[in-house]
């Protein structure tokens, strides 16, 4: 069983990258988010992977860490949701919007994933609320975020989707806000929660 694979970037494709690892290209199935983390092209990277042997064929799929990775698993374990069910999930939430999501009973932000209707992201919810627990959301990740100025932004934003939901929204609605805020080095978490408030009178 394959454990994880490190070795060079050596092409993005649509929906997957090809990773060289001693002059063999490995073709890894990714979600829409991972591209946001990826390194340039030539660069050296580790993914770990879900491992899939079908009748048709074996396909690859790689996660920057083993808390991506974990979820995934725990996705395809919801009847109804296989791997790319479960990429297109991670396309739109983060490990840490899924938790938020499903403990809050929020299957219309599940539903928003490419191909996964209502009644999917509804057993969604109602599979996994036993399994995702809200302290593990927003763990330190070093893996995917080494760089320090990325680790600030999103302590930032953590502090804010707290004062937020401390102020009655739902930690779903604070998220999607919250992610389309542009943080810089500059910006103090006070500037955040003005801009949030602000954009929430348009939800």
């Amino acid at each position: 069983m394959i454990q994880y694979i490190k070795g060079t970037l050596a092409d993005i494709e649509e929906t997957a990258i090809i990773i060289d690892n001693h002059g063999i290209g490995y073709q890894v199935h990714i979600s829409g988010q991972t591209f946001d983390y990826l390194p340039e092209i030539g660069a050296e990277l580790k993914m770990y992977i879900y491992f899939q042997v079908k009748e048709d064929g074996i396909s690859l799929y790689g996660f920057l860490t083993k808390d991506d990775l974990r979820i995934f698993k725990l996705l395809i374990t919801v009847n109804g949701v296989g791997p790319k069910g479960a990429l297109a999930i991670l396309s739109v939430l983060t490990p840490d919007d899924l938790r938020f999501a499903v403990i809050a009973d929020d299957a219309k932000a599940i539903a928003k994933a490419p191909g996964v209707g209502t009644k999917t992201a509804q057993r969604v919810v109602l599979e996994l609320k036993d399994k995702l627990k809200l302290e593990d959301a927003f763990a330190a990740n070093e893996e995917r975020i080494p760089n320090a100025a990325v680790v600030q932004e999103k302590g930032i934003r953590q502090e804010a989707l707290q004062a937020l939901t401390a102020l009655g929204y739902s930690a779903t609605e604070a998220s999607q806000v919250l992610a389309g805020i542009e943080i810089t080095a500059d910006t103090s978490v006070e500037d955040v929660l003005k801009l949030a408030l602000r954009n929430m009178a348009f939800l």
